[in-house]
């Protein structure tokens, strides 16, 4: 059983409770390693090195800090193939989607590097004369990074990447059930020139450590991608100080599908949106409105790609399309969620129940029809491959549908109707909206939920300004200065 230690200041060290976190294979029920449980004082130190160390790093020209970024890219890639089995390991991603994960959070540290050049203040004109006001985009100093366990190798990234370029430094926490990729990083990290204590990473509860990073007075941003019930808690920790919050929630993404839309592909990516990483993935397709002339057979094709979905243990079976949910207590509440729905009317169509295999946490693809709006099915993120429909007469009835939600992250829309897809791109009241197409962003676009679904966002020049504040300069002078 492989055992870690925290990443502080340049340096594996013990942390100060001596105690250990076990961490799970949600495929075979076995113990794999185990990681230290930190605790406040552990942060207090990391916090402390990351405050010293962003003094001088700030002060480096953005294009040197840049080749520090490219030097950890590059460890990454090199490591690729060994993170993939840890991801897949430890999170129940299949390997593909492992490797995927692996490689992309390479090109999004390069991809972020490249900014060094890019990211610019402002002139400002003046009222007064002999003036000039100049805009300074500068660093906040450290940043606190929460991370989740759905995608926990390129949340590192997503939050670490962005944060370096521009002058920050950052203390890292990882999920307690997905910790280990992310010492495997903090080993990568070790290897390359960054100067001690850029970058930190302590594991633990969130209670414990998360809150004490979230409420540290001297951290001016926390990052956190999670729940709404874990953004709230890092909200309260962050008030004392008055903190920058940047949050990615939750979400419960509605699929509209029109009757002029292609139901081959409209099934085929909707289903590939709400199976991807077991359905565990906050922007991928949670509820699905069909209009009612072409219900039936969107039902049946949709349902026919659910039932071909392969899964088990991603380290031994190379060819399927998910892996086991990543914890037992995600699958007893994905399980709960859908004896719900039946409870509540909805009528079971396929799968609902555990997977029957001998080990591991794995729930069979799932379809409920004939949903009701207001209930938890179709109201509540679900978090599995569980894929709810209701059916809709009108445009207007589906967008209105779509909307009557607490999240507002991510939507999609199926049609071959340019007026249609403009429409749905006006009105519906979500941060993305993904048409005749699966949902999964880009790099270069911006993530960024409305309502419950969180404040701020990531990726692109947008995500870059997150890790940014202003300083204003007036600047007179003297023009009769010879």
């Amino acid at each position: 059983m492989r055992s870690y230690q925290m990443f502080i200041n340049g340096e594996f060290v013990e942390n100060k409770s001596r105690r250990m976190i076990q961490v799970i294979n949600p495929s075979t029920e076995e113990i794999i390693s185990e990681v230290p449980e930190g605790t406040a004082a552990d942060v207090n130190e990391a916090v402390a090195a990351a405050e010293q160390a962003q003094k001088s790093w700030a002060k480096l020209p953005a294009i040197v800090r840049a080749g520090y970024l490219r030097e950890i890219a590059q460890g990454v890639r090199e490591h690729a193939e060994k993170l993939a089995k840890v991801i897949a390991e430890e999170q129940g991603k299949i390997m593909p989607l492992s490797l995927v994960e692996a490689n992309f959070t390479a090109d999004y540290i390069d991809y972020m590097a490249e900014f060094a050049r890019r990211y610019e203040g402002e002139i400002i004109q003046s009222d007064r004369p002999n003036e000039n006001i100049f805009l300074f985009k500068m660093p906040i100093g450290v940043i606190g990074g929460i991370l989740p366990w759905n995608f926990p190798f390129f949340l590192i990234a997503r939050k670490m990447a962005p944060a370096l370029v521009t002058g920050n430094t950052i203390v890292i926490k990882p999920s307690r059930e997905t910790p280990n990729n992310a010492f495997e990083f903090a080993k990568i990290v070790a290897k390359t020139s960054l100067p001690k204590g850029v970058f930190n990473l302590v594991s633990g509860a969130g209670s414990v450590v998360g809150n004490a990073l979230a409420g540290h007075p001297k951290v001016g941003m926390v990052s956190f991608t999670g729940s709404v019930e874990g953004g709230i808690a890092v909200m309260r920790a962050a008030t004392e100080n008055v903190t920058k919050v940047s949050l990615e929630l939750g979400g419960k993404a509605p699929a509209i599908v029109m009757a002029d839309a292609d139901l081959d592909l409209a099934a085929k990516a909707i289903r590939d949106s709400r199976v991807i990483n077991t359905g565990q993935v906050c922007n991928c397709a949670e509820r699905v409105y069909v209009q009612e002339s072409v219900a039936d057979a969107f039902i049946e094709k949709v349902t026919a790609a659910m039932r071909d979905t392969k899964y088990g243990n991603p380290l031994t079976q190379p060819d399927i399309d998910m892996g086991p949910l990543v914890s037992k207590q995600q699958l007893e509440q994905v399980e709960a969620a859908v004896k719900q729905a039946v409870l509540d009317g909805a009528k079971l169509v396929l799968g609902g129940k555990r997977a029957q295999l001998e080990k591991g946490f794995y729930f069979e693809p799932t379809v409920l029809i004939d949903c009701k709006q207001n209930t938890a099915i179709m109201q509540k993120e679900t978090f599995g491959p569980v894929l709810p429909i209701m059916t809709f007469k009108t445009l207007d009835e589906a967008i209105d549908l779509a909307n009557d939600c607490e999240y507002g992250l991510t939507s999609s829309i199926y049609t071959r109707s340019l007026d249609v897809a403009m429409r749905a791109c006006r009105e519906i009241k979500f941060g993305e909206t993904y048409v005749n197409r699966e949902n999964f962003e880009a790099m270069q676009g911006f993530h960024a939920g409305w309502r419950k679904s969180g404040i701020g966002g990531a990726d692109g020049k947008h995500g870059l300004e997150e890790y940014l504040q202003t300083h204003v300069v007036y600047m007179q002078y003297d023009q009769n200065v010879k």
